[in-house]
């Protein structure tokens, strides 16, 4: 890995007992709002076979499991240890059999091609600095058919709001952030990362490059989220 992809997946280690907590602080509980409306836009069947990608500590996986009552099989990637180590705690908490974990590298995915009815990954994609690859392999693995739906924190592009989110954004999240976490890197990270993710019309065309058609966004809580849907024809 290079040093640059060391140093995020150091970071979600250290901050992963802490994740969940300050993801519900920060985002005034809205990010459970957000995977919910993320599963729904994929329009899962029953006995789907789903990809969650930077699965994190598997809350869009459950919420999967939670929408398809079980019925399904989801496979969770992360290259995080520390994430991952946490995800599988409420899995066995829970006695969930239906997901199962796997630590590895969203541009190098460890499955053949057209086996996933969904790919899915939430507040990931902006972690990944060659974007175009990896939505090209996200194809790859997808069935005819098949949905991605990517979940990413997005910049409000003017007026008022965009003035007050940049306030909250730069300014407050790293101090609690920091506070919570003790880790004062991380969230100085999320807003930088976030500040330089391209706009909803630009990701769309990295997904149409990438070879995804019927593509769509959604903007969602005044901006500060983007839901993005696309299908592999």
């Amino acid at each position: 890995m290079n040093k640059e992809l060391d140093f995020v997946k150091d970071m979600f280690d250290r901050i992963a007992p802490k994740y969940d907590f300050l993801n519900r602080l920060l985002s005034l509980r809205q990010d459970t709002v957000w995977r919910t409306q993320m599963v729904k836009a994929v329009r899962l069947k029953k006995n789907s076979r789903i990809l969650d990608i930077a699965c994190g500590t598997c809350d869009v996986a459950l919420e999967a499991g939670s929408q398809l009552q079980g019925q399904t099989e989801i496979l969770g990637l992360d290259f995080s240890f520390g994430m991952l180590a946490l995800g599988q705690k409420k899995l066995k908490k829970q006695n969930n059999k239906s997901i199962a974990l796997i630590n590895g590298d969203a541009l190098h995915l460890p499955f053949r091609q057209d086996i996933f009815d969904a790919v899915l990954i939430a507040f990931g994609i902006r972690n990944i600095m060659n974007r175009q690859s990896a939505v090209s392999a996200f194809l790859s693995v997808l069935k005819k058919g098949g949905r991605l739906a990517v979940l990413e924190l997005t910049t409000p592009q003017k007026g008022l709001l965009r003035s007050f989110y940049l306030l909250y954004f730069q300014r407050l999240l790293p101090l609690i952030g920091s506070f919570f976490s003790k880790d004062p890197n991380a969230y100085q990270y999320l807003p930088e990362s976030v500040l330089k993710f391209p706009t909803p019309v630009e990701f769309a065309a990295i997904m149409k490059e990438a070879g995804f058609k019927d593509i769509r966004f959604k903007q969602m809580t005044f901006g500060i989220v983007t839901l993005f849907i696309g299908v592999k024809h």
